[in-house]
């Protein structure tokens, strides 16, 4: 009897899951491991929100391993220790695992290699749809603008999703940990959505991706997948979404395929530039304006800007947030307050269910012109938006219960009103000067 461990990181599924797939194809038994690893939480990024979500995923993912004759394993520690304790016990011939990105991905692999050697099995295409790396132009080792990385992306070969593996046997004996047990005490954000494969797969099956180019701008509509928690997590496969927007075609589908290109392309910069998670991925010499006050009034959700303090509060309550309330909350905090995008994007992943963080900080750095957008200088004005996002201001009347009561596009000028709701704050600072603070730090005037 031979026994493979598939050691699954942000890949918590057992459809199209390269991994288990290459664990189940190299051994008569497979162990499927999941590491609590304090480098993580020491990292700050084991926040609450995010912790609970786990806690679904892997309990979801345990039970349907069990169904097929499995079960999860999870352990607490450094995940190279633990699995080469694990691969000691068992006796294990192969050690798989997905390769990530990030730093600490880096890492990780490199001290599994070191405490397993040979046995480990490193897999791209697990996390992505196209592996970072597989499309890169001529004499670069990374695409820095979208448009050409879609380009690529059209024209390159991706791997057919795997299937589900219908029988799974995993040794008796193993200790583990509970998965009920990696749930926090407490959670930041009382209106979480739950976790887990299962759910993730109801989602996209009960989602209408033919409507999604029409209305995936609507603030109030609220027609975009909600899918990023499954994906961030692997509860849902990358590569298995495109497979299955392309068969279901139309504009619709093409423009959310768009967007999983666009997390790709995060990837596949991130994975060249590590650094680029907290450093400027192109420095702008930017002299941010530091002012706590104002900082703690964005966070809050009180800038006096109603459409911002919407997208604030429905993160706070959900840990989620529309994609256009992310760039117009992050377009105000960097270019209208003019403040660090680090202040923000440290906020948005102690909060966020799907605090990814290629997709996280070059999102931010994009909006705050340091990253790979082409017009660095570019405001997105918050008045103008919710004109155009928030047409009937739907959106926020429904997270600004102060302005609940005032009908139509007024709801976005509250400071017009000729009686100004008393419990809802003036604006911090001056519509008409909205660019003002970044023309100055940027010595544009």
């Amino acid at each position: 009897m031979t026994i493979a461990i598939a050691l699954l990181t942000q890949d918590l599924r057992l459809h199209d899951n390269p991994v288990l797939h290459a664990a189940a194809r190299s051994a008569d038994r497979v162990v499927p491991l999941f590491v609590l690893d304090p480098g993580i939480e020491a990292a700050g990024f084991a926040a609450p929100n995010r912790r609970a979500f786990l806690a679904d995923c892997l309990t979801d993912l345990d039970a349907s391993l069990r169904r097929i004759g499995g079960r999860l394993l999870i352990r607490r520690g450094s995940a190279a220790a633990e699995t080469a304790r694990l691969a000691e016990e068992t006796g294990a011939v192969a050690v798989h695992v997905a390769a990530g990105v990030s730093s600490f991905a880096r890492r990780r692999e490199a001290d599994l290699h070191r405490h397993v050697g040979d046995r480990l099995h490193v897999h791209d295409g697990a996390l992505t749809a196209l592996p970072p790396g597989a499309a890169v132009p001529a004499g670069k080792d990374h695409y820095a603008v979208f448009t050409p990385y879609f380009r690529a992306w059209q024209q390159s070969t991706r791997r057919p999703p795997h299937r589900a593996p219908q029988h799974l046997r995993t040794p008796d004996g193993l200790a583990g940990t509970d998965p009920a047990a990696v749930r926090p005490g407490r959670t930041d954000s009382p209106g979480l959505p739950p976790g887990g494969e299962t759910e993730a797969r109801k989602r996209w099956q009960a989602w209408d991706v033919t409507a999604y180019e029409e209305v995936h701008d609507d603030l109030a509509t609220d027609g975009t997948s909600r899918l990023s928690p499954y994906l961030h997590f692997g509860c849902l496969s990358a590569t298995e979404l495109v497979d299955l927007a392309e068969r279901r075609g139309g504009p619709g589908a093409e423009a959310f395929v768009r967007q999983l290109v666009w997390r790709d392309f995060h990837h596949q910069v991130l994975a060249a530039r590590p650094e680029a998670a907290w450093q400027d991925y192109r420095s702008k010499g930017d002299r941010w304006h530091e002012d706590s006050r104002e900082a703690e009034a964005w966070r809050q959700g009180r800038t006096g800007f109603p459409v911002v303090d919407a997208g604030m509060r429905q993160l706070a309550h959900e840990g989620w947030m529309h994609n256009r309330a992310r760039l117009l909350t992050a377009s105000f905090l960097t270019k209208t307050l003019y403040q660090d995008w680090r202040t923000g994007a440290r906020h948005f992943l102690r909060l966020l269910v799907d605090g990814d963080l290629a997709n996280n900080q070059l999102n931010w750095q994009w909006v705050a012109g340091t990253g790979t957008d082409t017009r660095p200088n570019r405001v997105l004005n918050p008045l103008t938006q919710a004109d155009r996002l928030d047409p009937d201001g739907a959106y926020v009347r429904r997270w600004v219960p102060e302005l609940a009561d005032v009908p139509g596009r007024a709801v976005h000028r509250p400071w017009l009103l000729d009686r100004p709701p008393a419990d809802y704050p003036r604006p911090l600072v001056d519509p008409g000067e909205a660019s003002a603070r970044l023309r100055r730090g940027r010595g544009l005037d």
